[in-house]
This record gives C-alpha cells, sequence and structure tokens, in this order.
C-alpha cells in the first residue's frame, strides 16, 4: 500500500485528499536529508475541514456500532501488514531508532484493537427513580453518545501512537474528527490517516487532516463548532488552549518531572538498569522519561556507579541500525537547551558521572550527581536524555520532594518493604505510581494522564471514550 517513494502528505478534507501549491519539506533529525512533504495549511483551509466534519457529524453518530468495530479492526489488520513501511517512516521524520519505531507501530496497532473491544462496554445503566420517597417508579436509564466533532492535536515524541490514542476512540464512539498532527512527522499521520479513510467499513467524511502549526491549531481550538479539544504536548500550549477554547471539553495530556525513589531494600542492579531505560530512552523526550532519582543516602554511592556503568552500555548512533538506543534529539534547538541544562548543573555543584560530551555530533545519554532541590535542572521538565541523582536520607524525605512539584503526571518506587509500598501508594501526588520499575512504565489498556499541572481528562481506550461521549438522561413515564 506504501512505498519508499511515497514522500508527499496530502490534506484530507474529510474523505477527499486534497494538496496546495505551497508545501514545507521535512528533513532527518539524524543526517538533514529531507524525507517527507506536506501542505502548508492555513485557517481557512481549518474552518473547511471543520465544516466537513460537522455536516458529516449526524451520519457518523448513525453509524452501527458493527460496522465501527469493524472499520477499527481492519484498520489493525492493513496497518499490521505495513508495520515496516510505518516503522521506517518514523525513523525518517523523528529519527527514532528503528527497533523503538517497530515497537510503537506494534503499540498503535494494540491501541486500535484495544479501543474496537471496549467499543462493546460502551453503555449506560437502569436508574432507580423511586429510590427516594419524592420519587416514583418509571423506567429510566442513561446512554452515551457521541459529542459531535473532535479536534485532534498532536506531538511529535509518538507520532503514531498518539494518534491513535485520540482519532481511533473518537472514530469509533461515532463522533467526526479534524486532526492536526505534529508538523515533525506529517508522512506519518497521513499514512495512518488513510488507512481509516480507504477502508471498506469507513465513514464518509468521518475524518479530516490539516498541517501546521499555531493558526492551524488556535483556529481549531478557538472554533464553535468541535466539541472535544484533545492536545498532548506542553504546559504553555496548554494555557492557551484552555484560555481560547470556550464552552466545551478539553482532554489535556501536558508535561511531567517524573521521580522514582531508589530505598536501601531495592534490587540495585535492577534499579539501575531499569532506570538508565527509563531517563534515556525516545533520547528522554517522553512526558513520563525518568528525571528525578531520589536515592537513600545509604547506598547511594553504589547505586550512582551502577547507573553510570548501565548507561555507557546504551549504544547512541545511526536510527537505522537495529542495535542502537538512542539516536538525536528532536531538532538542534533542543540539543542546545540540553548543553545548557548541563552547564547551568554543573555551575551549581552538579558533576557529570555519565555522558555530558557529544557523540559524533548527537547528544548522549547523561547522568548528573550530587544534584540539590534549588537546581534548575530538577524543577522543571528537561524533555531531554538527562537524568539527576538526589541523596536523600529515607522514604518520607524523598516521597516529599517528589510531590514539591508543579507537575504530577507518574511516579515510582524501587523497594522491597511492603509497607513503605502501601504508603507510597496513598502518598505520591501523580496520575500513575508504579511500584519496583520505572515512571516511564505505561501500558495502553490503562487510564493515562495527570495531577497539577499535567493534564486534565485521561486517555487509554475506555477512558477516551468516556471523554469523547456525552450522557443523556431519559425517563419513560
Amino acid at each position: 500500500m506504501f512505498d519508499d517513494e511515497d514522500v508527499e502528505a496530502k490534506i484530507f478534507f474529510g474523505s477527499t485528499e486534497e494538496t496546495k501549491d505551497e508545501k514545507s519539506e521535512r528533513c532527518s533529525p539524524y543526517d538533514g536529508i529531507a524525507v517527507s512533504i506536506a501542505p502548508v495549511c492555513d485557517s481557512d483551509d481549518t474552518k473547511w475541514a471543520l465544516k466537513i466534519a460537522q455536516k458529516a457529524a449526524a451520519h457518523a453518530a448513525k453509524t452501527p456500532l458493527s460496522q465501527r468495530i469493524a472499520w477499527l479492526e481492519d484498520v489493525a489488520k492493513k496497518l499490521e501488514e505495513n508495520r515496516e513501511a510505518f516503522a521506517l517512516m518514523l525513523t525518517k521524520e523523528v529519527a527514532k531508532p528503528i527497533t523503538f519505531s517497530r515497537i510503537e507501530v506494534d503499540r498503535c496497532i494494540e491501541t486500535v484493537r484495544l479501543t474496537a473491544l471496549e467499543l462493546s462496554g460502551l453503555h449506560g445503566e437502569t436508574i432507580p427513580t423511586d429510590i427516594m420517597p419524592s420519587g416514583r417508579k418509571t423506567l429510566a436509564y442513561f446512554k452515551r453518545e457521541p459529542v459531535g466533532v473532535v479536534a485532534c492535536i498532536t506531538p511529535f515524541n509518538f507520532p503514531l501512537n498518539l494518534v491513535a490514542h485520540k482519532i481511533a476512540p473518537a472514530l469509533g464512539a461515532g463522533n467526526t474528527v479534524v486532526l492536526k498532527p505534529t508538523p515533525e512527522a506529517p508522512m506519518t499521520a497521513y499514512m495512518f490517516a488513510k488507512l481509516f479513510i480507504t477502508s471498506e467499513y469507513a465513514v464518509k467524511d468521518a475524518l479530516s487532516v490539516v498541517y501546521g502549526d499555531a493558526e492551524v491549531g488556535s483556529t481549531l481550538v478557538k472554533s464553535h463548532i468541535p466539541r472535544v479539544i484533545s492536545f498532548t504536548g506542553s504546559v504553555p500550549v496548554g494555557h492557551i488552549i484552555m484560555s481560547q477554547a470556550g464552552i466545551k471539553k478539553v482532554s489535556l495530556e501536558l508535561g511531567g518531572n517524573a521521580a522514582t525513589y531508589i530505598d536501601k531494600s531495592a534490587d540495585l542492579e535492577t534499579a539501575a538498569a531499569r532506570c538508565a531505560f527509563g531517563a534515556f530512552y525516545n533520547s528522554g523526550q517522553v512526558c513520563i522519561s525518568l528525571q528525578r532519582i531520589y536515592v537513600h543516602a545509604e547506598i547511594y554511592g553504589e547505586f550512582a556507579t551502577l547507573i553510570a556503568e548501565e548507561t555507557a552500555k546504551l549504544k547512541v548512533g545511526s536510527p537505522y541500525e537495529d542495535d542502537t538506543f538512542m539516536g538525536p534529539l528532536i531538532d538542534s534547538e533542543s540539543k542546545e537547551r540540553a548543553k545548557n541544562w548541563i552547564a547551568s548543573a554543573q555551575s551549581e555543584g552538579a558533576k557529570v558521572i555519565a555522558g555530558g560530551e557529544e557523540v559524533d555530533g548527537l547528544f548522549p545519554p547523561t547522568v548528573m550527581a550530587d544534584v540539590t532541590d534549588e537546581m534548575k535542572i530538577i524543577c522543571e521538565e528537561v524533555f531531554a536524555p538527562i537524568v539527576s541523582l538526589v541523596s536523600v536520607p529515607d522514604y518520607e524525605t524523598a516521597v516529599e520532594k517528589m510531590n514539591d512539584s508543579p507537575y504530577g503526571l507518574q511516579f515510582s518506587i524501587f523497594t522491597n518493604d511492603l509497607k513503605m509500598t502501601q504508603a507510597f501508594i496513598e502518598d505520591a501526588q501523580c496520575g500513575g505510581v508504579v511500584i519496583n520499575d520505572i515512571p516511564t512504565l505505561r501500558f495502553d489498556v490503562q487510564p493515562y494522564g495527570g495531577s497539577k499541572l499535567s493534564g486534565v481528562g485521561r486517555e487509554g481506550p475506555k477512558w477516551a471514550l468516556e471523554e469523547f461521549t456525552e450522557i443523556k438522561s431519559v425517563v419513560i413515564s
């Protein structure tokens, strides 16, 4: 269905493919070679896509559930058949190492299939209206209905699976969707959307795709047509969306400052290996990348040595090689920002115990030791392959420091103390806790989202279906 020469993304105005004279070129973050082309959309294009979605919404809502389930299953099957083409495009556009690109495609397939499974549970329940003396016997129930039009805005770090987490539940629930994918991966989004639009089970004009940045995004958010805005990205943009959206549902998956505590009872070798993975997977460009490691003072030195050794084992290089763990950051600005994080922390007294220096022009996985609470590197989201070690005297200090953050996405703990585990589940102020593994751990079947500045709402097929539907209450007297 796709070949290596197919590199030009098209606009989808509903089920109709179009292009424009003005186009933008996407170059690989690894070698600078042009890898894809996309039309440059504007406010008028976005408004037209929204009108098409609005017109198609009534038909989409009446589409049989069996057809929508078959639609998702067909997309998953076609994606599986084109697995390598999608993985290669991911690697080309965002320089994700090919092994992890294949994993993202596999997760995307599972996300679509999980959504199809969850659709069978999208129902209401009866309500006993005579439960109180003021009531009386009726037939009362509630049902879930599609909201109508959903606007989806997605980021670069998982440009396939995070699209699936939005459009599969939105379309599966019977809505129409206007998608604005990340400018860094237009072809990946186009290829995925094409699977939906060309499916024999497709709902006509249910999905539109427009490309662009602030102008397109702002037009989507300000429009009265979408009933839900689903956004994954930065906190500053999340603030803008909340101020512009007006009266509509807004689902935001924003930044994080993921942390873990290494207790003296933990298996240190396992913890070090997992922490190296969690900190540097996807070049640290994950909302739940491990950024802060609080280590019990009695085992701090030993753990620091172990994680430095584990970090040194990670291969940094070409994303096209199967054994590469980490490729480049998404752009040169991100690399310079990472360098500045390191320099700032060193000037404040922190030490580099692994990484720190470029490897063939690529920023390496970097471990900072002797980090303190006052340092900027531990207070803000780094979004780079840098992890900081902080010595703490006990569990209580660690959890206090974890919670002392404007973010609350996911935290974890490594311990063999059952009482500490139970306490941590209650004490951690975040959307998700992980025991004896990294906070970067996420299964697509779970609810996913955070507290505080980390966002509003939850993803995961079951919970996204709730975000993209509304409750209608019914009474038959």
